[in-house]
């Protein structure tokens, strides 16, 4: 499919789309509108690639997320079995949640993090060992960057024994430039949301980080962008996030465009 607009990371398969999936996605494919629907569990990994099955212009991303649903063990042979589906274009999303930690009761946080970073390590193998990308979910305690540094610690040394077999992309980046940076070193891509047309919070790094490891997307139906604040968020608002990642950066909406649909080509295969 010749895609005007990319949304690498959405829900589309999430029950808010209950009523109305047919519809929306009609309306993306009209508009030359892709997305990956990413999943968070088994469960959730599987109806990701149910939907990718259905719509040529979605794809699938299995993982199990940090602490969605902290009573799955990770099963790698089923994982492993979702991976290989020609549809499955990453791995995700995985990686490390410390926001809150210490609102949670009953958890002892140093074994909490301790479980979160072997589940992640083990999709880290998973994903070198299909060959697809990483899709990162980094969320740190408030006012630290600790998850990422911890996730990159790890990532690092896994590049040092993978090398290029082990790549990904940082969804829903919150990072700083610092953080940006290692990201860079180790090849990785970022991505932002709607987020960023209402806070200007992370003007400088979207600045900072090169055109051709950014990417856009929604985290519909989460994180709505203006000017559609207080509805439920779909992936045809990736428009929005594009034309702000260029507003931001100061070049041509359609420079940004077509080079954020080559940056996703490139990382996820589409």
């Amino acid at each position: 499919m010749n895609y005007a607009l990319f949304d690498i990371h959405s829900h589309v398969h999430d029950k808010a789309f209950n009523d109305d999936r047919e519809k929306v996605l009609e309306e993306m494919k009209s508009y030359g509108v892709g997305t990956i629907t990413i999943g968070t569990d088994c469960k959730e990994s599987e109806a990701s690639v149910a939907l990718s099955e259905k719509y040529a212009h979605v794809y699938a991303s299995v993982g199990l997320h940090p602490n969605d649903n902290k009573e799955e063990l990770f099963d790698e042979k089923k994982y492993e079995e979702l991976a290989l589906h020609e549809k499955v274009v990453a791995i995700g999303e995985c990686g490390l949640d410390y926001f809150r930690l210490e609102e949670v009761k009953d958890v002892v946080i140093d074994e909490e993090k301790a479980r979160q970073k072997g589940i992640f390590i083990q999709q880290i193998e998973l994903a070198v060992k299909v060959n697809k990308p990483l899709m990162l979910h980094g969320r740190p305690s408030k006012g630290t960057m600790d998850a990422y540094e911890d996730m990159l610690t790890i990532l690092e040394e896994s590049k040092k024994k993978y090398g290029n077999k082990l790549r990904g992309n940082a969804h829903f980046f919150a990072g700083n430039i610092d953080i940006a940076q290692r990201f860079i070193n180790i090849g990785f891509t970022m991505s932002f949301s709607g987020v960023i047309t209402f806070t200007k919070e992370f003007d400088d790094v979207v600045r900072f980080i090169p055109l051709t490891l950014l990417h856009a997307e929604t985290d519909s139906p989460y994180a709505t962008p203006v000017p559609y604040r207080g509805k439920r968020n779909t992936p045809m608002y990736v428009q929005e996030v594009v034309a702000k990642i260029a507003v931001i950066r100061e070049q041509p909406m359609e420079e940004v465009r077509v080079q954020l649909l080559e940056n996703a080509r490139r990382v996820f295969g589409i």
